[in-house]
């Protein structure tokens, strides 16, 4: 008789954006997936589809407290990842990354499974090397109001490669650029929901300072493909390694793409940039197509024609935008 085990594996924030997309894709592939959220930014809707799946389980817990399960690899997701959610309680933005951190990490070390760290490109803060580097090492506000997610995900950078030196834990660090996708949280104060958002209501599409500032947007498919490539690399291949989408755009052209994708008749008004906001942000890709032979496929008016019918069904169904 064959007692041969699926593969377990825990994501935690998989019931979040990407998580859930994570949660899809591992399932696919025959994994078998613990999801981990508390639900303070994930929504139990974004994983109703597994809900039901013999390999799927869903449970409510906090990264900052201890966990004791028994999994054979790890995508550590947990954290809010927008300003206006990252900055609600900053306090528990930074215990998140860095409590959560040491959690899994220790999780990790007891069972000697590998360990995936979601990281982010704002570690490299409001940046004066363009386009961003792996090795560039940031020109980040250590005490300004994005400060607890910056320098929360800083460190636990610093802690994941600590516990691959000093304990030899296999480690898969990711820097995330811009993603946007279906499941995006509709009140994230993200540039592409809030837009869209805008856009399906009917009303004026709002951007900040005089548009100009740019960004690089990636297809969540894209980037959850990513993800996996990373993970299941050689055990020297650590990273960090951007993940994103090189082609930049400023926001007022991404405002104007859809406008035009909505047919809406919403016009362009401006507000104050926010404090340290970034001007530009575009990943140099170099690392992930040579180790990863990876690079982004989906353009951008096509993710975004995915993106907005999306935000149309959730508008229909729910009113959860009006």
């Amino acid at each position: 008789m064959d007692f041969t085990l699926e593969r377990q594996v825990l994501v935690t924030g998989g019931a979040g954006f990407l998580g859930s997309h994570l949660c899809d894709r591992l399932i696919e592939r025959g994994e078998d997936v613990v999801c981990l959220d508390n639900f303070f930014t994930g929504a139990k809707r974004n994983v109703q589809h597994l809900l039901d799946h013999p390999n799927f389980e869903l449970m409510r817990h906090d990264v900052t407290f201890p966990l004791y399960i028994e999994v054979d690899a790890i995508y550590n997701l947990a954290c809010p990842a927008s300003p206006i959610h990252y900055q609600h309680d900053p306090v528990a933005t930074t215990k998140t990354s860095v409590h959560g951190a040491i959690n899994m990490l220790g999780l990790a070390k007891r069972l000697g499974a590998p360990i995936f760290q979601a990281s982010t490109s704002e570690v490299y803060g409001d940046p004066i090397v363009h386009p961003q580097t792996e090795e560039y090492w940031g020109n980040v506000n250590p005490i300004g109001p994005r400060s607890c997610y910056d320098e929360g995900k800083r460190c636990a950078e610093t802690l994941f490669f600590d516990y691959h030196r000093q304990h030899g834990l296999e480690i898969k660090v990711a820097r995330i650029f811009n993603t946007y996708g279906p499941r995006m949280h509709p009140r994230d104060g993200r540039v592409v929901s809030n837009f869209i958002v805008q856009a399906l209501k009917g009303e004026d599409i709002t951007i900040y300072g005089d548009g100009d500032q740019t960004r690089s947007f990636c297809y969540v498919d894209d980037l959850i493909d990513g993800f996996l490539r990373l993970m299941s690399t050689p055990k020297e291949t650590t990273g960090p390694i951007n993940i994103g989408n090189p082609k930049e755009f400023t926001i007022r052209e991404l405002a104007e793409t859809v406008i035009d994708l909505t047919g809406t008749s919403s016009k362009l008004i401006s507000l104050p940039l926010p404090a340290d906001d970034p001007k530009q942000r575009q990943p140099d890709i170099s690392k992930a197509v040579e180790q990863l032979g990876w690079k982004p496929k989906v353009e951008l008016r096509e993710g975004l024609t995915k993106t907005i019918a999306y935000f149309d069904d959730l508008l229909r169904e729910t009113k959860e935008l009006v």
